[in-house]
Parts: C-alpha cells; structure tokens; sequence
C-alpha cells in the first residue's frame, strides 16, 4: 500500500509518497509558501508523484493533517484528500497537527505540545512518552495553559513553548511529512476521518438586522 501524505495546515503545503512496508519516503515535495496552498497544492502532489516514479492510481490511501492551524489550508488540505480519495476509490485519513509534532518530539515523559494560536490563545495538548493521547485537543488563554505548565513534569513543544515556561526555546509548529505518512499509514480510516479539527470558531458571523422580510 502506497500512501500519499499531504500538509497544509500551517504555513508550509508538502506532499510525499510513503511506502509503510519499507518504511521509506519514495518521493516528496513542497515548500514554506505561507498563501496559495489552493494554488500549489497538486503542482507539490505531482512533483511528488514523479519524484517517486508513480502516479495516482499507485496510491492506497491518503493521509492529510487537519489541524489546528490555518482555517484556509486546512480546508484546502482536507477537500483535496476526500476529493483524490472518491476519484480512486481509496480510504482518507486525518492526521491531527498536534499528534504529529508530539511524534517529531517524542521524549522519555509526558510531552505538552504547545502552538500559539495568536489572540492570547495556545492550542494544546498532552502526550505520553509513548505517543498516546493524556487529554483532548483544545484551545485556552496564555494564562490557563502557562497554569496547566507549571504542574506539567516533561517536555514542552511548539510555537507557544516560550509562552509557558520561562527559558524555553522558542518553537516550531512545522511538522515533518513524513510523520504525518507514517502516523496515517497506521490508523484505522473508521475512526480517523478528515474531518478539519477547528478549535476556534469562524471569525465571520452573521449580521443580524439585515435580513429580508418575506411576504
């Protein structure tokens, strides 16, 4: 089974080909763009794709990060996988930006990842030293998070590491693409759709008061 990994859920739009049975990246693609994942997307899916000598029709499943991180790549991100998966007739699978940085920084205890969500806001989550889940992913002020750290006995990670504990390194929520493909690779579609994980809501509301009158 081939598995093309994508990742637009930050600031970089990446795609690679993975083989879960050599362990090993057959090709891969992509670039920190900041804008313009809709637009470069499937330019980095067949740089890839012709970086590994494949095409399309080779690929048994699709893995794509679905945040948190930006609302637009992750939209992008996710409806280019559902979309690749129902033309091919393949399983898709979200792959959560925080699981996979916790994998990119996998220590000896329990790992606090940690990315600022800007606004005097962290999304956050807590991991074991083995990679599982200790809490749900969720979204809370500099302040709560910075309490939660204080009692927290192990690693933290991510852009807001330097926001919770004092001297720490400031970090990066980038994360590799070949951790997204092998994290996907191995979960059951079932239970891991890609299904965009917005923990803040949408900035737009609607406007009350202008709405037309039927008849």
């Amino acid at each position: 089974m081939i598995v093309l990994a994508i990742d637009t859920a930050g600031t970089g739009c990446h795609a690679a080909l993975y083989d879960p049975y050599e362990d090993r990246i057959l090709g891969a693609a992509g670039a920190d763009i900041g804008r313009g994942h809709a637009e470069r997307l499937m330019e980095f899916v067949d740089a890839a794709l012709d970086a590994a000598g494949l095409t399309l029709r080779d690929i048994g499943r699709i893995v794509v990060t679905v945040g948190p991180g930006s609302f637009t790549g992750i939209r992008v991100g996710v409806a280019a996988a559902r979309g690749l998966a129902l033309a091919l007739g393949i399983p898709a699978v979200g792959v959560s930006s925080l699981s996979a940085l916790a994998a990119d920084h996998r220590t000896a205890s329990p790992l606090l990842i940690a990315m600022d969500a800007k606004r005097d806001e962290v999304y956050w989550q807590r991991f074991a030293a083995d990679g599982s889940a200790l809490s749900s992913p969720a979204i809370a002020s500099v302040e709560a998070v910075r309490s939660l750290a204080a009692g927290h006995d192990g690693a933290i990670a991510g852009s807001a590491a330097a926001l919770l504990r004092d001297g720490a390194e400031p970090g990066s929520d980038g994360v590799a693409i070949a951790t997204v493909a092998r994290l996907g690779a191995g979960l059951d579609p079932a239970g891991h759709p890609p299904k965009p994980l917005y923990l803040r809501g949408p900035d737009a509301k609607p406007q009350a008061g202008f709405g037309i009158r039927r008849a």
